[in-house]
């Protein structure tokens, strides 16, 4: 446990010091991608590129991932084959999952071109199942469909069927999926849970939830072992709605299910729990996250800030900044900087630290950097910016509070009553009075409740 604290701390010291500019080695941040569900690194670092003696990278992905665009590939095997190094199996897995997590689909599929046509070692399924995939993602679905009909017959297993579905689950192609899928049952080959996974994802949507009841269904027919992750991706929809009770009755099933929460479920309830206000709760859960850390998913650390603000944790937040004076360089090694989540996570937990100038200026430097509307409009940077709106609200800073909500009201975030009962509290605590609040209210989509009316009545004191 002590290990587990250490390691989390040492985490948040990093990403606080780099952004709150504490003199400190260069450290870079924590790495946050919150589609946490699939995006891991682990602690351990396999990945690191080293350097050799002679300043080369002894690393072939490196290598691969450093040519200048335009540059064909096999510059990079030929200076690694040049310098004496032979090319392995692993070496192209290696690369291909380097590759994929930093979405350079064209030249992995270029990768996988160049081990068919060249043929370092004799290909086996698993290398014509990420060329079937890097060319359905570069070139479509058709073209995929031509190169699985062109694979070796004893390669066309079911790897690369399921592989082949997923491709076209990946497109949004789901009838022909579900025909793929027909066909692997006939032929017996097993249909992988990620195939499900996917499936449940597409039919997210409030107009089509009430299909996965029968992807469920068909998937105990399939005989596919329930997995972590289809509840995970379950638990985090219900979440997304604040459905805590439906949200509590999946894991009820996973448990019922013998299936193991990992960090990922701990985190998806006790972020829901804290969201709701359910405190006590949701650092129960917090524990429980605290407890499941792997150190394989560097979202779980970003969360935990998340959660650590939630909960009024600052002493948590202000003893990492003098925890561990010599840390290894990793993030630095790995060329990780901020983006706008990290900065956005960062103030938040500066905020519940009474570190108001900083969370400011962190603030501030969040701003300026790029954020997808898809970032923007997602659940976990709405609630932590509402986290902040709180504070702020707390504080009575009605100009940072209407700052930050006008974002919420773009992300159409505000149609929930509690967004629009939190900038009432920002208009009480600074003792302002708004006689079209509730008229906004209505207007802005939401419905007023009795917390509203109650606060209603707080701010008319302060009429002038």
């Amino acid at each position: 446990m002590l290990t587990v604290t250490l390691v989390i701390q040492r985490r948040v010291t990093q990403a606080i010091r780099r952004t709150l500019k504490i003199p400190f080695s260069p450290l870079n941040q924590i790495l946050f991608n919150f589609n946490f569900l699939c995006t891991q690194a682990p602690l351990n670092f396999p990945e690191i590129i080293l350097e050799s003696k002679e300043g080369k990278p002894s690393c072939l992905s490196y290598r691969i991932e450093k040519l200048p665009k335009g540059e064909s590939v096999g510059l990079a095997f030929q200076s690694w084959m040049g310098d004496g190094f032979p090319i392995h199996r692993g070496d192209i897995f290696h690369a291909i999952n380097r590759l994929r997590k930093l979405k350079m689909n064209k030249r992995a599929l270029e990768v996988m071109e160049w081990v068919i046509r060249e043929k370092p070692y004799r290909p086996k399924e698993l290398d014509y199942s990420y060329l079937l995939e890097f060319t359905t993602k570069f070139h479509g679905i058709l073209q995929g469909e031509k190169l699985f009909s062109c694979v070796p017959p004893e390669f066309q297993n079911d790897l690369l069927y399921n592989n082949l579905v997923i491709a076209c689950l990946d497109k949004g192609s789901i009838r022909l999926s579900l025909a793929y899928m027909k066909k692997m049952r006939d032929l017996g080959h097993p249909i992988s849970h990620l195939i499900f996974n996917r499936l449940i994802i597409l039919h997210s949507s409030p107009s089509r939830k009430k299909i996965i009841p029968k992807i469920l269904t068909q998937m105990k027919a399939d005989k596919v072992t329930p997995h972590v992750s289809t509840y995970n991706i379950l638990m985090k929809m219900e979440a997304n709605e604040h459905n805590i009770e439906g949200l509590m009755k999946v894991y009820g099933d996973m448990k019922c299910a013998k299936v193991e929460p990992n960090e990922v479920s701990y985190c998806i309830i006790a972020t829901a729990h804290a969201v709701a206000r359910l405190y006590t709760v949701a650092e129960a859960y917090v524990e429980a996250v605290e407890k499941s850390v792997t150190g394989d998913n560097w979202s779980t650390l970003d969360v935990l800030i998340i959660l650590y603000g939630y909960l009024g944790k600052g002493k948590e937040l202000e003893r990492t900044l003098g925890i561990v004076q010599e840390l290894p360089h990793e993030m630095e090694m790995i060329e990780c900087k901020p983006n706008a989540i990290t900065f956005r996570h960062l103030a938040l937990g500066c905020l519940k630290a009474n570190l108001v100038e900083e969370a400011l200026r962190t603030l501030e430097l969040g701003m300026d950097l790029t954020a997808s509307k898809r970032v923007r409009h997602s659940t976990p940077w709405l609630e932590t910016t509402l986290s902040i709106v709180e504070m702020f609200a707390e504080k009575g800073d009605l100009v940072n509070v209407e700052k930050l909500f006008e974002e919420l009201t773009k992300a159409r975030y505000t149609k929930y009553t509690f967004v629009y009962n939190t900038l009432l509290k920002a208009y009480v605590k600074a003792k302002k009075y708004d006689p079209n609040f509730l008229r906004r209210m209505i207007l802005g989509g939401a419905r007023p409740d009795a917390e509203t009316y109650s606060l209603m009545k707080l701010a008319e004191q302060f009429q002038s």
